[in-house]
């Protein structure tokens, strides 16, 4: 049983600190048989991640529109850890296998606004489509939380 608390009391500590010091709205628990532990997921205020390849077909997609297209946050997944906990590559394997890309109640590419559009390439990127990732929540002893994305596979690094 305290191994049970433990676990809810380090996602509720991650679970506060998402919605009330970085703002996310729609912030829920999650929980299924085949998960090792609960997940959080939630809506950022802003977008924060954009794949490499995305970044690309975004840069172009503004240079023929003349203008900038708006990144509109997505629902993201939370896995909160604690510092001290060593986890397995088999771990974060049954949990990115046990989730879909998209929390539930996210936004399918067909709610994206002008998907069919040819110079839409870089809405590929978004919904279903878009890669398994999730961002780990380390708390340390004090409550800090540090998060990294960890994505489900390779992912080509970012062009700055």
């Amino acid at each position: 049983m305290a191994t049970h608390d433990h676990i809810t009391a380090l996602a509720n500590v991650v679970l506060n600190n998402v919605q009330y010091q970085h703002d996310w709205t729609q912030v829920q628990t999650h929980s299924q048989p085949n998960l090792p532990r609960p997940l959080i997921y939630g809506l950022p205020p802003k977008r924060l991640y954009v794949h490499p390849d995305e970044q690309v077909d975004i840069i172009r997609a503004e240079k023929e529109r003349g203008e900038p297209i708006a990144q509109e946050p997505e629902l993201e997944w939370v896995l909160p850890l604690h510092l001290s906990e060593s986890w397995t590559p088999g771990q974060f394997a049954a949990v990115f296998d046990a989730i879909d890309a998209i929390p539930p109640g996210g936004a399918a590419d067909q709610d994206l606004p002008g998907f069919d559009d040819s110079a839409s390439q870089w809405k590929l990127w978004r919904g279903p489509k878009r890669g398994k990732r999730i961002l780990l929540a380390t708390v340390q002893d004090d409550s800090t939380v540090t998060y990294y994305w960890i994505h489900d596979g390779l992912v080509k690094p970012r062009q700055n």
